[in-house]
């Protein structure tokens, strides 16, 4: 354990490097110095730093609303909705929008996540939202909740994310309103959960949902962490995959979740779901503290897995 707790000192280190996001106001408030890592195989798990702090999911939500949506409509269906092409510009970006009427690049960013939310099945926003919380409550087998102090700080600092809604309505690539897809959208990034649920998000991953009650196709999860490997780690992914190597997910709040399909890290073996949560992240949007932490457990432990 020595060595791992050495790589958890030496990223914890780095916060001061970023600083929490502070263009959602309610996410200002949060502690740029904290860090957490937690990590679980089938038989054990192990917890560095404070895991029992609660935040937002924010972005890496967007993996489990892709799958829901795409398990429902089938891929054929959601690809004429959104790409699964991954695109070097911020996650917010909405210059390819509008050229040529282009459908969103993959849904990792938030103009296609925000179309995810409106192909959510159910009639209404509530059992869009009920479709995505509920497999969420499967893979953690426990109820989950809306923070809705964060719900309603992005709501009313959601201007670029509603011109985004609009843009997209007008192109013809919306399923709701633009009203209904955005408090979907905003909903879902306002999950509450702690380190640890990432990590078991994460080993959902790593195990392809074998012996999960949250059912759903392997052809869908395989996409899944395709664009998390291609696409996840915003503007930055390119990088990740080529230095570190693992399908991951992150999200403005400092959450990551990464996947080791097999590895050995310690005692934990085989496949591993590793969660982290460092607010304080860089002009990208990625947890400083998490983006050495895994850099430099990769190179360590053997993860790459190209």
């Amino acid at each position: 354990m020595e060595n791992l707790q050495q790589i958890y000192k030496q990223a914890a280190q780095m916060t001061y490097k970023g600083q929490v996001a502070t263009y959602i106001p309610a996410l200002a408030v949060n502690d740029p110095n904290a860090f957490a890592v937690s990590m679980m195989s089938a038989e054990d798990s192990i917890e560095l730093g404070e895991c029992a702090t609660m935040f937002t999911l924010q972005s890496v939500v967007k993996v489990i609303s892709f799958m829901v949506a795409t398990n429902h409509h089938g891929i054929e269906e959601i690809m004429h909705y959104v790409d699964v092409e991954p695109t070097g510009d911020s996650f917010n970006s909405i210059v390819r929008l509008e050229s040529n009427n282009n459908k969103p690049f993959n849904p990792m960013i938030n103009a296609g996540a925000i179309t995810i939310a409106s192909l959510l099945p159910g009639r209404t926003m509530y059992d869009k939202v009920k479709s995505v919380t509920l497999f969420l409550e499967q893979i953690l087998g426990k109820q989950v909740h809306i923070n809705n102090e964060v719900y309603f700080s992005e709501y009313h600092s959601a201007d670029y994310n509603r011109a985004i809604s609009y843009i997209l309505q007008a192109n013809g690539f919306l399923k709701s309103d633009v009203e209904e897809a955005l408090q979907v959208y905003l909903q879902l990034c306002s999950i509450s959960v702690n380190v640890s649920d990432l990590a078991k998000i994460a080993f959902y991953f790593a195990t392809n949902g074998k012996n999960s009650e949250a059912h759903c196709s392997i052809e869908v999860i395989n996409i899944a962490k395709a664009l998390m490997l291609t696409c996840g780690m915003y503007n930055f992914s390119g990088k990740f995959a080529a230095f570190v190597g693992l399908p991951a997910k992150s999200g403005v709040s400092g959450a990551i979740i990464a996947i080791v399909k097999q590895g050995e890290i310690e005692h934990l073996q085989g496949p591993i779901g590793i969660g982290l949560y460092g607010p304080a992240i860089d002009k990208v949007g990625n947890s400083v503290a998490g983006i050495e932490f895994l850099t430099q457990l990769s190179k360590q432990y053997e993860l790459f897995c190209l």
